[in-house]
């Protein structure tokens, strides 16, 4: 045995022995109810922040609350120690825990529940999403500080308490720190695992584009008996536009939308293959059999690497209890493109635009809302840091770690790309089934263990690259 790999049984054995005061810790967490939507729980947000700001000192980094025009930021430097230099990113605010009547315990107390698995879950709202993940790695710095008096790399943590409503102060805070928190690597702790057994590395991310556009015919509504087949109907030029935005062959019909789409490199497609997925189960678990993507495609490049779009609501006319024989003079649509890398989510909103007005009739007009505009990222396959993980996620768990994508979009990891240039390791420990935002929200208690450990072989692989 090599002198790092004892080194390393060291801390994993340290990290088990005192598994107990890491649950405790995080249930103190919990218990702070930061909730950052609602303003009558600004103070509690502040608590968490300041919370975490002392967690950090204690381990010796250099940690402050920052304040912002919403909710503080908290960052920490522990920047003395050899190799690269990683920047780590979390949140510590939750969801509203509404409908409490839903709850089969308090929210805020955390509570442990043996599961029909032989697993516990660590039950409270926040214990998946982001706080259980989170502390998976700030207990991991812990350990190594514990045993060796220092972490094996250079390390600085980002907190922010607005996640859950769109961050909308990451941004502003990251410009004007940009040359403070810029490091060789970007990790975040707010995904899943592959499956039970499997770890996954998050490495694609689709963009978005979320559009609403309302039409307006006549100037009011009108009476179907007096104006039918005669005046033009708002919901029914709506829902002529909406259908022109998809081929029978379930392609999106937007002119060069495909420009700069790529197929999928063939390793990863090769590597998807080989990972457990029940393609017919994934749409008959929802009552569905027909996948109604591109044909050609396997449903997970449909999900995860292949372009979208999808409507999410159309609003107009009389929708109260009842019959109402009118014609609308308006109506609303909320639609949003899912991208790839390789397209430019503002093109993509100009020619959606272009394409709506050019069919829309001469005598209506049209407006738009834009709901913002994020383009996709791709973690480069090469990336040494992205290899270290796996392979010490692997080494952990006895099985190879996943290459994962994601069908949906994380916007701030496209923040910390423009605003600092640096790409993103998206390593998470939770399981589909950790019914973040919805009541009895939970943690396994397996994945905050095997997150803690996990992080301490990846603090070690990284430790053997050099930082740039």
């Amino acid at each position: 045995m090599s002198d790092q790999q004892a080194l390393i049984d060291q801390v994993l054995d340290y990290a088990d022995a005192h598994m107990d005061e890491s649950l405790a810790r995080l249930f103190a967490f919990i218990r702070i109810p930061s909730v950052s939507t609602v303003q009558a729980h600004a103070d509690d947000c502040r608590q968490a922040a300041q919370w975490l700001a002392d967690q950090l000192s204690d381990l010796d980094f250099d940690a402050s609350v920052r304040p912002t025009q919403g909710h503080a930021m908290v960052v920490g430097h522990n920047t003395q120690g050899p190799g690269p230099h990683v920047l780590f990113y979390g949140h510590y605010d939750v969801q509203p825990v509404d409908p409490l009547e839903l709850w089969d315990t308090d929210p805020f107390e955390p509570t442990l529940k043996p599961a029909p698995d032989g697993d516990t879950h660590i039950t409270g709202r926040g214990a998946s999403d982001d706080k259980g993940q989170l502390l998976t790695f700030i207990e991991a710095c812990r350990a190594w500080k514990s045993v060796t008096g220092s972490l094996p790399i250079k390390v600085s943590m980002l907190f922010e308490g607005e996640e859950e409503f769109g961050s909308q102060s990451l941004g502003p805070f990251l410009e004007a720190t940009a040359d403070e928190l810029r490091a060789d690597v970007m990790m975040v702790c707010d995904t899943d695992m592959w499956d039970r057994e499997t770890p996954a590395i998050t490495t694609m991310l689709r963009g978005l584009v979320g559009e609403e556009f309302t039409v307006t015919c006549a100037d009011r509504d009108l009476h179907s008996g007096m104006f039918g087949n005669a005046a033009r109907n708002a919901l029914q030029v709506t829902a002529d536009v909406l259908s022109t935005l998809r081929n029978a062959d379930g392609s999106v019909a937007l002119a060069g939308f495909y420009e700069g789409v790529k197929e999928l490199a063939p390793e990863i497609r090769s590597q998807w293959q080989t990972l457990p997925f029940d393609q017919k189960g994934f749409l008959s678990d929802v009552g569905l059999n027909i996948p109604a993507g591109e044909t050609g495609y396997s449903i997970m490049e449909q999900v995860w690497a292949r372009p979208s779009f999808e409507i999410h609501g159309i609003i107009g006319g009389y929708t109260e209890p009842g019959f109402k024989t009118v014609i609308p003079a308006k109506a609303t649509a909320k639609v949003s493109f899912r991208l790839v890398k390789g397209q430019d989510p503002i093109a993509i909103r100009d020619v959606f635009r272009a394409h709506v007005r050019a069919h829309v009739p001469d005598d209506c007009s049209v407006e738009f809302t834009p709901h913002g505009a994020s383009p996709a990222l791709s973690l480069p396959l090469d990336s040494p840091y992205l290899a270290a993980t796996r392979d010490a996620l692997s080494e952990e768990w006895n099985t190879e770690a996943a290459l994962a994508g994601t069908g949906g979009s994380i916007p701030i990891v496209g923040e910390f790309k423009r605003q600092l240039g640096m790409d993103t390791l998206l390593v998470g420990f939770a399981r589909f089934d950790n019914r973040i935002h919805s009541p009895n929200e939970k943690y396994d208690l397996s994945s905050f263990t095997g997150g803690i450990r996990s992080f301490i072989r990846v603090l070690a692989a990284l430790s053997e690259l050099e930082g740039e």
